[in-house]
């Protein structure tokens, strides 16, 4: 499922570092909607969380909300999004509204949200193989193949296994989230 992402034309204009400007201040502006739901995920599942992972989701939501934002409005500027007045999108609407539903529950929370920080952690390190010249998108690239971004993506993987999901169920809800991750690609200018 990775390789059907980095096989996308968004993800592929990236890494070449030529996409169309207005599908790149697309996806920002999807995206910044989409984190702050995320966060709120987050959130629900730091509610329920045995002690021992409380700490790490409240991180989690705190980081998506200072950090991966502070990317996005830097980035806004230089594409010219607009991440205050922008509505969501039928694949943010579905993603956000299935991520936050799923949240409701603990371990099936856990296996939905993991998708989204795992897929982005596997794609900016494919990327930053051939790291593109365009310096925006070095930079998204750059955030996501940071080893610190990898290492937080693995304690979170086991997060999701110390909460000993069912792993057939785990396994439907990471698919789930993964198809929710390939759709959230599309945008109006590309194909």
């Amino acid at each position: 499922m990775v390789a059907e992402q980095l096989a996308h034309p968004t993800v592929a204009g990236i890494a070449r570092g030529d996409l169309d400007d207005r599908a790149f201040r697309y996806w920002l502006e999807q995206d910044h909607l989409y984190l702050l739901d995320y966060a709120r995920a987050f959130s629900r599942l730091a509610w329920q969380a045995p002690d021992g992972h409380l700490a790490d989701l409240v991180g989690i939501a705190h980081s998506t909300l200072t950090e991966e934002l502070a990317l996005h409005r830097s980035l806004s500027g230089e594409f010219g999004a607009d991440l205050t007045t922008r509505e969501k999108g039928p694949a943010c609407a579905a993603y956000t509204a299935w991520i936050v539903e799923a949240a409701a529950d603990y371990r099936d929370g856990l296996a939905a949200v993991y998708p989204c920080m795992w897929g982005y952690n596997r794609l900016g390190i494919a990327l930053a193989a051939d790291r593109p010249d365009e310096p925006r998108y070095r930079r998204w690239v750059d955030t996501y193949a940071d080893p610190g971004f990898t290492a937080l993506t693995e304690r979170y993987g086991r997060m999701l296994e110390e909460a000993g999901p069912d792993p057939e169920r785990a396994e439907r809800f990471f698919r789930e989230g993964m198809r929710h991750e390939l759709a959230f690609w599309d945008t109006p200018f590309t194909g």
